[in-house]
């Protein structure tokens, strides 16, 4: 048995927090949000990360958990329980999820992209999809979350924020001053970038 270690690495979103392990939890560049318990039927482990009363959202990416708290309790009481807790858990080899995330989400992404949309607005979201995976999420893993594309229309990008980027108040500025200005640099046809559940 491989012993785990995890540091907590703080992000962008004060309320939010990302333990980093020394070992895989997810393969092909895949990550899941978990905003709720009911969103986590899938995850065991996200699941026991919610019974914890100040775990208000779970997000598991390749080789990290990003943990949002809902309390006003101090990330210095709360680290060493989620430590203790994540180490314990993926060393005696508890499942992380019971479906493979990589297909459910290759799917979806799939459908988002094709749709009812055109030929033409199909090759523009594959373009999106590209600039999003190559470009933007290795920037926002860093930080302990994830960007999602939900729909392209009428030169519109809707996408989804994950983890430690929903709630943050930064969020609004990377997707206009960042994200934004990426895509409508590099596919002529974007004219604006929106996310959904954040106002701007």
């Amino acid at each position: 048995m491989s012993t785990i270690s995890i540091y907590a690495e703080a992000s962008p979103n004060p309320e939010s927090m990302k333990f980093v392990l020394n070992q895989q939890l997810l393969t092909d560049g895949v990550s899941v949000d978990y905003p709720n318990l009911e969103a986590a039927a899938n995850s065991p482990l996200a699941q026991e990360l919610f019974n914890f009363d100040y775990v208000g959202r779970v997000f598991i990416a390749q080789n990290f958990v990003t943990v949002t708290k809902t309390t006003d309790h101090q990330w210095t009481q709360l680290i060493p329980e989620i430590r203790t807790f994540l180490k314990s858990y993926v060393e005696a080899g508890g499942p992380i999820f019971t479906v493979d995330p990589a297909a459910e989400q290759k799917a979806a992404q799939t459908a988002a992209a094709t749709g009812n949309a055109s030929e033409q607005d199909q090759q523009t979201s594959q373009k999106i999809i590209d600039l999003l995976d190559n470009y933007v999420r290795p920037a926002v893993e860093q930080d302990g979350g994830n960007i999602t594309f939900k729909s392209y229309n009428a030169g519109v990008v809707t996408v989804n924020l994950q983890g430690s980027c929903s709630g943050c108040p930064s969020a609004t500025v990377t997707l206009k001053s960042g994200i934004e200005n990426l895509l409508k640099r590099m596919v002529p046809e974007v004219t604006e970038v929106v996310a959904e559940g954040i106002t701007v």
